[in-house]
């Protein structure tokens, strides 16, 4: 498949379910792709209805064809004095966008709703997210830099 990177934009969640002692949530996101695994800040008194608008990035580094690639989001309620409890999941197939990205130089997916699915698989509101894929190649014509090192132009 090939090299870059894959971020990815949380926007909100609407409808989401779970409360807490008192009745309010503290939702945030584990957002996982293979091995690696980013969290969002946590939406404090946010209710079912959380705003994070952050990106999270991950690098990409496959050089196996006729793979899925896949985002497992998984929206948590953030307790002080339990464990934090699982709200729901959604999946995300960024396959073709990797593939594009690689054949192109970059790819987007504009932000869609994705529906959360609870732990006992019913639906329960929707997480709003944005995906954008930028080969290797690119990134290092940018000078962007990359999980710690620079990638920069050659004189």
């Amino acid at each position: 498949m090939g090299r870059g990177i894959l971020e990815v934009h949380l926007v909100d969640a609407k409808g989401l379910g779970g409360t807490d002692f008192l009745g309010k949530i503290d939702p945030y996101v584990i957002v996982q792709y293979r091995s690696q695994e980013r969290k969002t800040s946590t939406a404090r008194d946010a209710g079912r209805n959380p705003s994070w608008n952050e990106v999270l990035k991950f690098q990409i580094s496959s050089t196996a064809a006729n793979v899925q690639h896949k985002l497992l989001l998984r929206i948590m309620d953030h307790d002080n004095f339990s464990s934090d409890d699982f709200l729901g999941q959604a999946t995300i197939n960024v396959t073709d966008v990797i593939s594009i990205g690689m054949e192109k130089g970059n790819s987007e997916m504009s932000p869609a709703k994705y529906s959360v699915v609870t732990a006992d698989n019913s639906y329960r509101g929707a997480i709003k997210v944005g995906i954008t894929f930028t080969a290797a190649t690119k990134v290092e014509e940018d000078g962007v830099q990359v999980g710690g090192w620079m990638h920069s132009y050659r004189d």
